[in-house]
C-alpha cells in the first residue's frame, strides 16, 4: 500500500480541472468551414466597382463606387446589363445599399451622407446626414444594419438612429474590415475586405458561426490588371439562391455552400 502526498493530489486536481476546461472549450460551437460550389455563372459589368448587391422582389440591384463613376443600378441577371442606372455626382463615392419598407438606401464612403429613393420607381426622395464611414448595408426586415470597416455592425432605424451595436468576433478575436453585408436565413453574411473570406455572423451575439472560403472563385484567366477584390453578396429570398461577385469582375456566380470535413 502506498500514500499520495497532498501536493500530488493538488497537482492532479489542477490537471483535471485544466483538462475539463479545455474539454468545455473544445465542445463550444465550432466555427463551420465552408467552400463553394459554382452552380451557374452570369456576365457582370467589368466596369462595376461593386459595393452593394441585393435582390428586391426578385430583381437584382447593385450600387457601385469610385469618385466620378458611382452608380445605382437595376440589373438584368442574365445579361449583366443595367436596366436602369442612376449616376451620382462625382463628389460622392457610393457604398452599400438595401431596401427596407419600400425605401432604397445607399450609403456613401467618406461623405457622411446617405441617400433614400423610392424602391418602386428609383425616384430620389431625400438625403440624411450619416455619422460614420459608409461601407456595407443590409436589413433584417426591421432595422438597417451597417458596417464601417471596423469589427462593429450598427443596427439603425429607418432614419439612421442607432438601436444597438455588436462587435463581431471569431474565436474571441475581433474581425475587422467587415464590408459588404447580406441577411440570409437569420444570419448576417459579411465579406472581409481584401480577403477571399466571407463570415457568417450571429446577429444577437456577434459571434462568427461560419467561414466561407471563396478563393479561386474568379479564375486567373479572367483576371486583368483592373480586377479587384471579392465584394458583392446577394440572396434572392424568392428562390433561395445566393450570388457572389467582386469589384470589376466580369462574372457573377450563383453558388452553393459545401461544408469542409
Amino acid at each position: 500500500m502506498f500514500s499520495i502526498s497532498r501536493h500530488t493530489v493538488s497537482k492532479r486536481i489542477a490537471c483535471l480541472t485544466l483538462f475539463l476546461l479545455l474539454l468545455c472549450s473544445c465542445s463550444r460551437a465550432r466555427v463551420k468551414e465552408w467552400s463553394l460550389e459554382v452552380v451557374k455563372e452570369y456576365p457582370h459589368d467589368r466596369s462595376s466597382y461593386t459595393q452593394g448587391l441585393f435582390f428586391h422582389q426578385g430583381e437584382l440591384y447593385e450600387s457601385t463606387g469610385e469618385y466620378g463613376s458611382s452608380t445605382l443600378r437595376k440589373v438584368d441577371l442574365e445579361s449583366g446589363k443595367a436596366l436602369r442606372k442612376l449616376d451620382f455626382s462625382k463628389k460622392y463615392f457610393a457604398e452599400g445599399s438595401v431596401v427596407l419598407d419600400g425605401k432604397l438606401y445607399v450609403l456613401t464612403w467618406l461623405n457622411k451622407v446617405a441617400f433614400i429613393y423610392d424602391a418602386a420607381t428609383l425616384e430620389y426622395e431625400k438625403a440624411y446626414s450619416y455619422p460614420r464611414e459608409g461601407w456595407g448595408l443590409t436589413s433584417d426586415g426591421k432595422s438597417l444594419i451597417a458596417s464601417d470597416g471596423s469589427s462593429k455592425l450598427y443596427f439603425m432605424d429607418a432614419s439612421f438612429r442607432q438601436q444597438r451595436v455588436i462587435d463581431v468576433k471569431m474565436d474571441s478575436r475581433s474581425i475587422k474590415l467587415l464590408n459588404e453585408l447580406e441577411w440570409i436565413d437569420g444570419r448576417i453574411w459579411a465579406n472581409v475586405y481584401t480577403t477571399d473570406m466571407i463570415v457568417i455572423i450571429n446577429p444577437e451575439t456577434g459571434e462568427v458561426e461560419g467561414r466561407v472560403d471563396c478563393s479561386g472563385l474568379l479564375p486567373k484567366k479572367l483576371r486583368t490588371p483592373d480586377t479587384d477584390v471579392l465584394n458583392g453578396i446577394a440572396y434572392n429570398p424568392l428562390t433561395g439562391k445566393i450570388y457572389l461577385t467582386g469589384k470589376n469582375w466580369p462574372r457573377l456566380y450563383e453558388v452553393k455552400l459545401v461544408e469542409k470535413k
